[in-house]
């Protein structure tokens, strides 16, 4: 009996069929096992950034002159949060970060939506070449543009306003509105049209189907689209660098160049470089910091959403 199975063993062994299956295995092991090494130093280069601003906001004096502390400090200092909220003046300027955000978010979900429904749903005559002009926005550097710009929103009283970053976005325009066109475009194609000609039948116009009947069910993209938003915008220093010039107007991200003369007034011109760093990586922390809280608190329903908005697959 034994001679039998180890002959039935033998043969199995020296199968080509499992021997290529066995062989397929240990280089699918092998290829996973590159993959995530990969992937995790990838990983690693996009998170040292962000690592080491966080071990650096909590590093004391001590720690930062140290040379063979590097990551993880010796001594926690918080000291370096209260210095930077204090030189931000960080109330202030939060709430002109929030009032500038929320409106620019709110105009651009709201006209992106309608427009990508619009590009979606309606056949008029030139409507792909006015989808192709803007998806070309998409690769036009807004440097190239400013100054045209500047010069129309100069004409119109806007300079030193929140204006020229709040109204373009309520005409789908605004900071990569037309990415946001794209994916609501996208998803509304893929919807089924029946709803929409119930509706039609039943007497609703364009704006009552669309806002009673279409934005109920388009949750995916105004997420995707809501958090994006708020994202570019929280943390856009280029345009209100342009457009506004009284420091009061000012956003956190337009405060953060603006540190070291705030410390240099705090201190009479005597703070060393060590205590800049650790200050300044506060200063970062605090001013990503809302949006660190909200992508935490929406991670699961934003992962959903851009599965189904059409951005991937």
């Amino acid at each position: 009996m034994q001679t039998v199975i180890k002959d039935l063993s033998v043969k199995w062994k020296r199968n080509p069929v499992v021997y290529k299956i066995k062989h397929w295995q240990a280089g699918y092991r092998l290829y996973r096992v590159f993959i995530y090494l990969f992937l995790i130093g990838l990983s690693f280069v996009f998170l040292y950034p962000f690592l080491f601003m966080v071990t650096t906001s909590f590093k004391s004096v001590n720690d930062l002159i140290d040379p063979t502390v590097h990551w993880i400090p010796k001594d926690f200092d918080v000291k370096s949060y209260f210095n930077a909220y204090a030189l931000l003046h960080y109330l202030p300027y939060f709430k002109n970060t929030v009032l500038m955000t929320v409106l620019s978010v709110l105009g651009q979900v709201i006209s992106c939506a309608f427009v990508g429904y619009g590009f979606a749903r309606f056949n008029f005559p030139g409507r792909e070449v006015l989808f192709g002009l803007a998806m070309f926005t998409m690769i036009v550097p807004p440097q190239t543009i400013i100054i045209p710009m500047f010069v129309e929103y100069k004409e119109l009283h806007w300079i030193n306003t929140y204006l020229p970053m709040i109204v373009p976005s309520f005409f789908a325009h605004g900071l990569r509105g037309a990415l946001f066109v794209f994916i609501f475009r996208q998803f509304f194609r893929g919807l089924p049209v029946e709803l929409e000609d119930a509706a039609r039948v039943d007497g609703c116009g364009v704006f009552k189907t669309f806002f009673r009947i279409v934005v109920p069910i388009v949750t995916p993209p105004l997420l995707v689209t809501a958090i994006l938003s708020t994202v570019w915008h929280w943390n856009d220093f280029f345009e209100p660098a342009i457009y506004i010039v009284d420091r009061a107007k000012f956003t956190l991200p337009m405060m953060l160049p603006l540190l070291g003369e705030s410390m240099n007034k705090a201190t009479g011109g005597t703070v060393t470089s060590n205590i800049d760093q650790s200050t300044i990586m506060a200063a970062c922390m605090l001013v990503i910091l809302p949006i660190v809280i909200m992508y935490f608190e929406v991670q699961r329903y934003f992962m959903k959403s851009i599965e189904r908005s059409g951005i991937v697959g």
